[in-house]
This record gives structure tokens, C-alpha cells and sequence, in this order.
């Protein structure tokens, strides 16, 4: 695919990373903010199109659970592949450049089929998560749960234990993964032309090398994106941009020597 267009010219920026510590992602979001404030209207703009596709789901699918669950679970899965226009203003900034919405247009119409391929398993993840809860709520549960409040009765407040709880524990275990091939995958694949399996490499190898970083970040992400929930995805107009900003210095911060071909240290 041909890299989307750049402006005229920008000098080589070699900005000095702290070591990753604990409070790394109390930084990655101070960062992702000031991102967010220097060029607000993409962000925003990012953040109200996440929250209107999540409200047209529900729109859709508010009284059907199972559509609404695996509608939900493929947009928070493939919701950072949409974040891809907020990794290249947080890039261009560093490199003293400001992103005017075209040139975000630009980068989503250039077809890298490395974006959309690996946006395509992150669906397919999605899928597998929602059919093996099918599943598992279907085998375990005695009531049929077919609306989400079927949901809340039979199994949040069952009244019998062990069905949610088992529940939370699978989600967990199939979201860790999930976690480790893409915290740094996506942010990698629009600064430099590594293909998708080194880019899930070095993603895995980040978590692998800062378990208790990454394991408050994955934190921090969750409770955002529950607080976003809780708002009525109201959240999400601030707090999407936000977590793409953030996942930017997150991915900067952490890459390391990983970052062979860098667009971000070239001259455009």
C-alpha cells in the first residue's frame, strides 16, 4: 500500500523515552490529553463516531441480547483499528506537524491491507467470544437468556453463584491475549511497514518484559471504557480520542529498537 500523503517536510525528531515503570500509564494519559488538547476537533469528531455506532446498535438490537452482546464485543474489539487517524496526529505532533482531517481521510482511504487484514481477526475474535458465551450460558444457565435483562436475572443475579463468575473468568482469559497482540500491533502498523506478525511479536514481547505496566494499563483501559459505558457512551467522546492518544506514547514508550523503518524518523 502506498503511505498515506505527508506534509512538504519535518526535521528528524528524536524525543528521549523514559524507562516503562509502573507509572508509565498515569503518563500515557497525561500525554494522550495533550494530544487531545493541542488538536481537538479529530479526536472529538473520532469519539462522537464510535458513540454513534454504539448508539445505533443498541437502536438495533436493544431487546435482542445476543445481537446486542456480539455487536458490542466486535466494535470494542475492532474500536482501536478506528483509532488508527488518532496514532498518526499524536505521531505528526511529535514531529512538530499538524494533522488537517483530509490528511486523516488520506491515511483511511490508502487501503493498507495490513490494517484491514488484521482488523478482520480482531472481528473474527469477537465472534469466537461471543459464540463460546453463547455457549457456556446456554449449557449452564436453566432459564433461556434472550434479552439483556434475561441476562441480568439468570446470570448476574442468579441465585446460585458460579455461572457469572465462570463467565467473567473466561472473558478474562480470552481478553488477555487479546490484549497482548494488539497494545502495540496497532500503533506500530501506521509508524512503521513491519507486517502484522512482527508487529504481535513485539506487542507480546512488551508484555512479556512489563507485566505490571501493561497489567494497570489493560486496567485503566477497562475502567474507561466501563465508565464510557455507564455514561450512556457519552464517555466515549472524550475518552476514545483519549485512549488513542494515549496508546500512541504507550506504543512509543515501549517499542523500543522495535520501531525498524519508522515513518516517524524520517523527513516528509
Amino acid at each position: 500500500m502506498p503511505p498515506a500523503p505527508h506534509s512538504a517536510s519535518a526535521p528528524s525528531v528524536s524525543v528521549p523515552r523514559p524507562p516503562v515503570g509502573v507509572s508509565s500509564p498515569i503518563r500515557w494519559l497525561r500525554l494522550g490529553w495533550a494530544d487531545l488538547a493541542a488538536q481537538p476537533l479529530p479526536g472529538l469528531l473520532h469519539g462522537l463516531a464510535l458513540a454513534g455506532f454504539g448508539w445505533l446498535l443498541v437502536l438495533l438490537a436493544r431487546d435482542q441480547f445476543w445481537w446486542l452482546a456480539g455487536a458490542f464485543s466486535g466494535f470494542l474489539i475492532v474500536a482501536p483499528v478506528m483509532a488508527t487517524g488518532l496514532y498518526e496526529i499524536s505521531r505528526r505532533r511529535e514531529l512538530g506537524l499538524s494533522t488537517p482531517l483530509r490528511h486523516i481521510w488520506a491515511l483511511w482511504r490508502s487501503g493498507d491491507r495490513r490494517l484491514v487484514g488484521f482488523g478482520v481477526l480482531l472481528g473474527a475474535a469477537g465472534t469466537g467470544w461471543v459464540l463460546t458465551s453463547a455457549g457456556l450460558i446456554t449449557l449452564w444457565s436453566e432459564v433461556p437468556v434472550q434479552r439483556p435483562m434475561d441476562f441480568v436475572r439468570h446470570v448476574v443475579l442468579a441465585d446460585s453463584p458460579g455461572l457469572f463468575e465462570v463467565w467473567v473468568l473466561l472473558g478474562a482469559l480470552l481478553a488477555a491475549p487479546m490484549f497482548a497482540s494488539t497494545v502495540l500491533t496497532l500503533p506500530m502498523l501506521v509508524d512503521t511497514r513491519a507486517p502484522v506478525w512482527h508487529a504481535v511479536g513485539e506487542s507480546w514481547r512488551a508484555v512479556a518484559v512489563h507485566p505490571l505496566p501493561m497489567a494497570l494499563w489493560a486496567f485503566l483501559i477497562a475502567l474507561l471504557v466501563m465508565l464510557s459505558l455507564g455514561t450512556l457512551l457519552l464517555g466515549l467522546v472524550v475518552l476514545a480520542p483519549l485512549l488513542g492518544h494515549a496508546s500512541w506514547h504507550a506504543y512509543r514508550d515501549l517499542a523500543g529498537d522495535a520501531r525498524l523503518g519508522s515513518r516517524s524518523s524520517q523527513s516528509f
